[in-house]
């Protein structure tokens, strides 16, 4: 297993200054609240967090065959066929991951995916077609949507209704490669989903989603998506 270090340098932060509290501000502060409950339990646009929602492929709100898609989008979200997860990086041409990408892409695998139940492994003589493919390639480049990654199916397996056989991630060069990008991709071809197809729905940036929240947050894959991950594979 290829093993490597990866520094995470830790982003600015800014200490919230201390206000002064007055009747007013007490005042206020109790209107508000009571404003904030009724809402709630209306429902009026509060963004609500879900307990351990299922953001596996094939929960009820995303029961969804796996379609193969592309760089430019369309397909669906798909998971991988089995528990031995090959991956390669493109290491010539147009689309070869620079070291900062590798490095990346090995932090998402060694950190977050190997203590998981897929057992995965570096190919280093990659397979793109037959019965025996690479079940996932890393990729550096164009890509035709407005997101900074994308990740998609290139070969549906016909056996299984959510599988695919070979994901294909590609990700915008000039320093988009991060962490927390990789983890959140890797984990689109784990089958795992954003918050709006979880069961039940939960909000896109829940903090049980981990790095597949929108936008990202963390470079931690989280419990919830580890245990998603062991109860299928």
């Amino acid at each position: 297993m290829w093993i490597s270090v990866y520094s995470v340098v830790d982003e600015e932060r800014i200490e919230p200054q201390t206000p002064t509290v007055t009747r007013d501000t007490l005042r206020g502060s109790a209107l508000l609240l009571a404003s904030a409950t009724a809402s709630i339990a209306l429902g009026w646009g509060v963004a609500a967090y879900a307990v351990n929602a299922n953001n596996m492929v094939g929960n009820p709100n995303y029961d969804n065959a796996c379609v193969n898609g592309g760089p430019n989008g369309g397909g669906t979200v798909c998971r991988t066929d089995n528990a031995g997860w090959t991956f390669y990086m493109d290491s010539s041409g147009e689309f070869e991951l620079e070291v900062e990408d590798r490095q990346a892409v090995n932090y998402a695998m060694n950190s977050q995916y190997d203590p998981t139940d897929l057992n995965f492994s570096y190919d280093n003589s990659p397979t793109f077609s037959g019965s025996a493919e690479t079940d996932l390639i890393w990729q550096e480049g164009a890509i035709g949507t407005g997101s900074d990654g994308v990740t998609w199916c290139d070969d549906d397996s016909p056996a299984a209704k959510y599988e695919c056989d070979q994901h294909y991630v590609r990700i915008r060069g000039a320093g988009v490669y991060s962490t927390r990008l990789t983890c959140h991709e890797a984990g689109h071809g784990a089958g795992l989903l954003h918050g709006a197809s979880a069961s039940p729905q939960t909000s896109q940036t829940d903090p049980d989603l981990g790095c597949m929240t929108t936008p990202v947050g963390t470079n931690s894959l989280g419990s919830n998506q580890v245990n998603r991950i062991n109860a299928v594979y």
